[in-house]
């Protein structure tokens, strides 16, 4: 019984780590980026920063610099935050009459005594800062690492799918779907996958013809090799990975640069198309995941390597970087929004307005965590 026991424990133990550390590095490493862009921009800026802090809650370990800005390590790793001179909170929220009392020299360093545009900038450089860090991180995977395509051929058609009602047959090259040129079947998959019920237009070669088909993928349930679930567009073809068909082509950076750029909005594209489906009800919302279901893709993805590991890092840092701006008070795109209001009124909103606009914004952050939270466990439990 005892060694069924500690069998069981180290088991869980393993687990956590597993899951534990890839995450934490895959949201550190986001974090601490978006963090430095507020950071930089400040500094910049001539805005004293208080605190750089990885991490809510209880100091674990820290050190000051020599501009006085205290960096530390918090107990709670789920986020972070740089606190102005001048702030209430660590949401940047006005100290109220402390501003007012300020001295000359403390306006001068004060993030609230700051012309619109230098907040702006500063609140702004969060965001750009995770899009940068994923184009970088791109770049790198497909400097260092290549990349593997085979061509957009069809092997195989799947009776009765939607590829089948359409016409295509074994052998059938696709070069365009809805005007975009495809180079591969990796690129394929990504349009039809994202664009479920959606008619597509497809251009292909057939022998010596050039034909146009026209098809509407179909939604389906869809298994990973970790058994997670994900609904995707399904065309109902196949394509032969055998020994020599998988090419991996290495790039130069310059060129990894550029595909970094466009593998980053596409990213975006997909992530706006997937929020517009939840609100035509073409999509489930209940593919939206919290801290739960990132620590578990780390984990299951760190096993693939540490290239997959980074460019989970990529995709998670530019849906930060989405879901901070997002005109909610509380989050970057709400500071902005009140910048916004500023900027037409020729004043700011009053105190009683912005703390108003916070706890609405707090209340749905809050709302989207827990539910976001629910999913988890609910994944988590039939996975």
């Amino acid at each position: 019984m005892a060694d069924l026991f500690l069998h069981g424990f180290n088991t869980i133990s393993h687990g956590v780590i597993g899951y534990a550390v890839p995450f934490l590095f895959v949201l550190t490493m986001v974090v601490f980026f978006h963090e430095l862009g507020h950071f930089l921009v400040a500094r910049w800026n001539g805005v004293k920063v208080l605190t750089f802090s990885l991490g809510f809650g209880p100091e674990i370990v820290g050190f000051n610099d020599r501009h006085g800005t205290r960096w530390k390590l918090s107990a709670i790793p789920l986020g972070g935050y740089v606190k102005f001179f001048g702030d209430d909170s660590e949401a940047s929220t006005p100290a109220g009459e402390k501003l007012a009392k300020m001295s000359a020299e403390e306006r001068a360093v004060s993030f609230h005594h700051k012309p619109v545009a230098p907040r702006a900038a500063i609140v702004v450089a969060g965001p750009v800062a995770n899009f940068i860090l994923a184009i970088v991180l791109f770049t790198f995977l497909f400097t260092a690492f290549g990349v593997p395509s085979t061509s957009a051929r069809v092997d195989a058609v799947q009776p009765g799918s939607a590829a089948a009602q359409a016409g295509f047959q074994p052998g059938d090259v696709v070069v365009g779907i809805d005007g975009t040129a495809i180079d591969n079947f990796q690129d394929m998959q990504r349009i039809v996958s994202g664009d479920a019920g959606q008619q597509l237009h497809f251009k292909i070669k057939r022998g010596d013809q050039t034909l146009e088909l026209t098809a509407t993928p179909q939604l389906r349930e869809i298994k990973d090799r970790f058994g997670n679930v994900q609904r995707l567009g399904i065309l109902g073809i196949s394509r032969s990975t055998s020994a020599g068909e998988v090419v991996t082509e290495r790039v130069n950076p310059a060129t990894a640069f550029w595909m970094g750029v466009k593998e980053t909005w596409f990213v975006v594209d997909r992530t706006f198309a997937y929020i517009g489906g939840i609100f035509t009800g073409r999509e489930s919302a209940d593919q939206l995941g919290g801290p739960l279901r990132i620590a578990q893709v780390s984990g299951q993805v760190a096993t693939l390597g540490f290239s997959a590991l980074l460019h989970l890092a990529a995709v998670l840092s530019i849906s930060i970087g989405l879901l901070n701006l997002f005109p909610v008070p509380l989050l970057d795109g709400g500071h902005l929004l009140f910048y916004a209001v500023e900027a037409v009124r020729g004043r700011p909103l009053s105190e009683r307005a912005q703390e108003m606009g916070f706890r609405i914004g707090l209340g749905l952050v809050l709302m989207l965590m827990v539910f976001a939270t629910y999913n988890d466990i609910l994944h988590l439990a039939t996975s």
